[in-house]
């Protein structure tokens, strides 16, 4: 139990730098509800982690009927990512664009892998991706890039192409480490 602890917090914790860290200062998306988060905050001035919990709440529900082991983490990791994420607000790595999808990706990518691991999730489509790869052969690292692709996508007309493409980086570095340490470690 501590071991599915310490997880969730360092996984929330990691998040909350990657996103703030290195891809909020180029205005890059995630993937998921963080993405989707991310795209309220660029364009309303809402706050990313809140949104993300607030758009997280029919999985949680979803877990709670399906899966209460993986509900208990990905609720208290939905809640510490929210947190983590609105509390490092502030703070940012000015390094260029590339770079920053690069190392927003692999930090974002590490974090979440680490949660699934341990049973634990942000609650958001790392949940839905880990419910999907349970029920199919479909590796957990594509899901996550087809989702995610999916709301990159959304975001073209907010911010652009430029963004549209580094944070398709920033999703298939997240979403290669997510698999990686998942499954292999």
């Amino acid at each position: 139990m501590f071991t599915r602890i310490a997880a969730m917090v360092i996984g929330s914790f990691l998040l909350g730098i990657g996103i703030n860290g290195f891809l909020v200062p180029h205005h890059l998306l995630d993937g998921g509800f963080i993405g989707i988060a991310l795209l309220l905050q660029y364009y309303f001035h809402f706050p990313a982690g809140l949104c993300s919990a607030l758009l997280s709440l029919p999985l949680i529900i979803y877990a709670w009927i399906k899966d209460r082991k993986q509900f208990h983490g990905s609720f208290y990791g939905m809640i510490l990512t929210a947190l983590f994420i609105d509390l490092l607000a502030p703070f940012h790595f000015f390094l260029p664009i590339a770079p920053s999808a690069i190392l927003g990706g692999a930090i974002c990518g590490v974090a979440v892998g680490l949660m699934l691991r341990y049973e634990t999730s942000t609650a958001g489509t790392d949940l839905l991706a880990y419910f999907i790869a349970k029920i199919t052969p479909i590796n957990i690292g594509i899901l996550f890039v087809i989702i995610d692709g999916l709301i990159v996508l959304s975001g073209y007309q907010v911010l652009g192409m430029q963004s549209v493409l580094f944070s398709s980086i920033t999703i298939l570095v997240a979403g290669t480490l997510a698999s990686i340490c998942y499954e292999r470690f």
